[in-house]
C-alpha cells in the first residue's frame, strides 16, 4: 500500500492538535482520509496502541469542533507491512461550516483543504457554507460574529416582565440547539453590524443639513435612540378655535412609532446598507432597505395584508408588546391622519421602501410659495391669504412667514386691524388673530 498526500489525504505520523484543523478542512470540503501512524514521506513508522490512538482523536473531535462531527468519522486499524495504524475517514458535513469552538466562526476557525494543505477559510466561503447549509432565510443563519453581549436586549426584556435566557434564546431563535447565535442573535445584540441614519434638513430638500446622527448597537438601542431623535424635533403647534386653544404636533406620535418598528422589523438585513431618516420642513420619511416581499402588492400592504420578510424578529417585537399584530402596521399611520386633510405616502422599489409623514403643521404650499416669492404678494396679502387658510394666526407665525421683527409685525398688524382686515382675540400669549365675518 502506498501513501501520499493529497486534497483528501493527510498523513500524521502520531497524534497533534492540529490533526482537528484536517478534520475540520476535510469535512467542511469533500471529505478525506486521515492516516496515523505514516510519516510525510509515505513511510510506515506504526502505533504502539492504536485504540488509545483512536480514542484520542475521537475525543479532541468531540469536545473541539463544532457543530458535532462525531457521526461523520469512521474509524479502523489497519496493518501495513507488519506494522499498526488507524484511518479516519471523515466525510463531508451536514452542518457546515465547521470550526474550532475556541475560534468560532472566523477565518482562524474555520478551515478548508486546498491542494495538499489545510488552510483558513476566508469570510466569502464561510458564509457561502452558512447559506448552503442554513438556507436562505437571513435570521436564521449562523451569525459570523460569535462574541455576542446582550444588555440591551436585557434590560428591554426585563422592562416587559418577559424571562431572558438561554432557553428563551433557543425558542426565539436566536441560539441554535447547539448554541451558536443566528443573526436574529446578532440584530439584537450590543454588537449589531446594522444602522439607522437620521438627518435634518433645512427647508424641503437635501440642499442643507442642519443636524444628523447614526445609531447603531441592538436594534432595541436604535428603537428607542431613534424614536427619541424624532421626538425632541416633532413640535407642538397651537391654534384656537373660537376661545377653545388645539395643540397639535407636527406628526402623530402613532404614527412616528408604527413607521419606526416598521423600518426596523421589515427591512433586508442581509444588506449591509443603513436605512435612513429624513426630516423636512413638510414631511418625516422613513426608508428601509428592500423592497415588498415578493408576491406582494402596495394595495395588498395598505389593506392591512403583511407577508413578514423577518418572521422571527417579528416575534420577538410582538412578544415584547412593540408590535400587536402583523400588518396593522400602516394601517394605524393612516388612522392617525384621518381627519387632518393630509395623507401619509407610501413608495416602494425593487430595493426600498418609503413611508412619508407629512408635517400637519407645516405652512400650506400657496403660502410657501409667497414666502418663496415675495415680490408677487404685499406683506398685508400674505397675512391675509395664510390666515384665511389657517382659520387663525399667531404674530410669531406672521414674523416667520414675512421674516420680519416684532416691532415690524405689530406695525403690520395695526395697520390691518384699524383697516378691518383683521380681528384680535384672546390677551396676552393667548392673543391671535382672525379674519372678520
Amino acid at each position: 500500500m502506498i501513501f501520499q498526500e493529497s486534497e483528501t489525504v493527510e498523513l500524521k505520523a502520531i497524534v497533534v492538535d492540529d490533526i482537528k484543523k484536517e478534520v475540520i478542512a476535510f469535512a467542511n470540503c469533500e471529505g478525506g482520509k486521515l492516516y496515523i501512524g505514516v510519516q510525510d514521506d509515505g513511510t510506515v513508522s506504526g502505533l504502539d496502541n492504536p485504540d488509545e490512538t483512536s480514542l484520542q482523536i475521537s475525543n479532541m473531535v468531540r469536545d473541539a469542533i463544532k457543530p458535532n462531527l462525531t457521526m461523520f468519522l469512521h474509524y479502523e486499524t489497519v496493518t501495513v507491512d507488519g506494522k499498526k495504524i488507524v484511518t479516519v475517514d471523515i466525510q463531508q458535513g451536514t452542518e457546515r461550516p465547521y470550526y474550532i469552538a475556541k475560534k468560532g466562526l472566523r477565518p482562524e476557525g474555520v478551515y478548508v483543504r486546498q491542494g495538499y494543505s489545510s488552510v483558513p477559510a476566508t469570510n466569502t466561503a464561510i458564509r457561502r457554507m452558512i447559506k448552503e447549509t442554513d438556507g436562505d432565510h437571513f435570521e436564521e443563519m449562523r451569525s459570523l460574529e460569535q462574541n455576542l453581549t446582550f444588555e440591551s436586549a436585557k434590560k428591554v426584556f426585563a422592562e416587559r416582565n418577559v424571562k431572558f435566557g438561554l432557553t428563551q434564546m433557543k425558542t426565539l431563535g436566536m441560539v441554535t440547539q447547539d448554541g451558536v447565535y443566528t443573526n436574529l442573535g446578532l440584530l439584537l445584540s450590543d454588537q449589531c453590524v446594522h444602522t439607522i441614519k437620521a438627518a435634518v434638513f433645512q427647508g424641503t430638500t437635501q440642499s442643507e443639513f442642519k443636524d444628523r446622527r447614526e445609531f447603531s448597537g441592538s436594534l432595541f438601542r436604535q428603537m428607542d435612540e431613534a424614536y427619541d431623535f424624532i421626538d425632541f424635533r416633532n413640535q407642538t403647534h397651537s391654534t384656537f378655535d373660537k376661545l377653545y386653544r388645539i395643540d397639535r404636533r407636527d406628526y402623530p406620535e402613532t404614527a412616528v412609532r408604527e413607521a419606526l418598528l416598521n423600518l426596523l422589523v421589515h427591512r433586508e438585513y442581509s444588506f449591509r446598507a443603513s436605512t435612513f431618516i429624513s426630516l423636512y420642513a413638510d414631511r418625516l420619511e422613513f426608508t428601509s432597505i428592500g423592497g415588498l416581499v415578493s408576491g406582494v402588492s402596495l394595495k395588498d400592504v395598505t389593506m392591512g395584508i403583511s407577508v413578514c420578510r423577518n418572521f422571527k424578529l417579528a416575534n420577538v417585537f410582538y412578544r415584547l408588546e412593540l408590535i400587536e399584530a402583523y400588518g396593522t402596521g400602516i394601517i394605524k399611520i393612516m388612522e392617525a391622519y384621518e381627519g387632518t386633510g393630509m395623507t401619509p405616502h407610501i413608495e416602494t422599489s425593487d430595493n426600498a421602501f418609503k413611508i412619508i409623514l407629512p408635517n400637519l403643521n407645516a405652512m400650506p404650499e400657496p403660502a410657501r410659495q409667497m414666502q418663496v416669492n415675495p415680490e408677487k404678494s404685499t406683506p398685508e396679502e400674505k397675512v391675509i391669504v395664510l390666515t384665511k387658510q389657517r382659520g387663525v394666526i399667531t404674530r410669531k407665525e406672521i414674523e416667520i412667514l414675512l421674516g420680519i421683527g416684532q416691532s415690524s409685525c405689530g406695525r403690520l398688524l395695526k395697520k390691518l386691524i384699524e383697516n378691518g382686515l383683521l380681528i384680535q382675540e384672546g390677551k396676552g400669549k393667548n392673543t391671535h388673530y382672525c379674519l372678520p365675518q
